[in-house]
């Protein structure tokens, strides 16, 4: 039974930074696309950062790009978020995704086939 397991969410300060962890159980996904989604209460699930697994490509949408960065650890079978100089518009419930598909169309929710179960990050002003 493949499973993804969100870590590291909190209550931060705005302008402070918090690392995300996803760890995969279950199977390898070396083939798979990995992706991070955020939903704010009321708003729909939003793409937030991508990786390759294989290769290491990245995708970031616009609204953090420069201050998140996703990272994985193949050894750690483990996907990280790093959130730098937070706002609280970046407060959400973060998701952790896996697809076959490949990484140009993991920018979607409907594309993932595994989802974790999330972890909550709260931007304070």
């Amino acid at each position: 039974q493949v499973q993804l397991v969100e870590s590291g969410g909190g209550l931060v300060q705005a302008g402070d930074s918090r690392r995300l962890s996803c760890a995969v159980a279950g199977r390898t996904f070396s083939n798979y696309a990995m992706g991070w989604f955020r939903q704010a209460p009321g708003k729909e699930r939003d793409f937030v950062a991508a990786v390759s697994w294989r290769g290491g490509s990245t995708r970031y949408a616009d609204s953090v790009k420069g201050r998140f960065t996703i990272a994985k650890d193949n050894a750690k079978n483990t996907v990280y978020l790093h959130m730098n100089s937070l706002k609280p518009e970046d407060t959400a419930v973060y998701y952790c995704a896996a697809t076959s598909k490949p990484l140009q169309v993991a920018v979607t929710p409907r594309a993932m086939d595994y989802w974790g179960k999330g972890t909550l990050v709260t931007v304070s002003s």
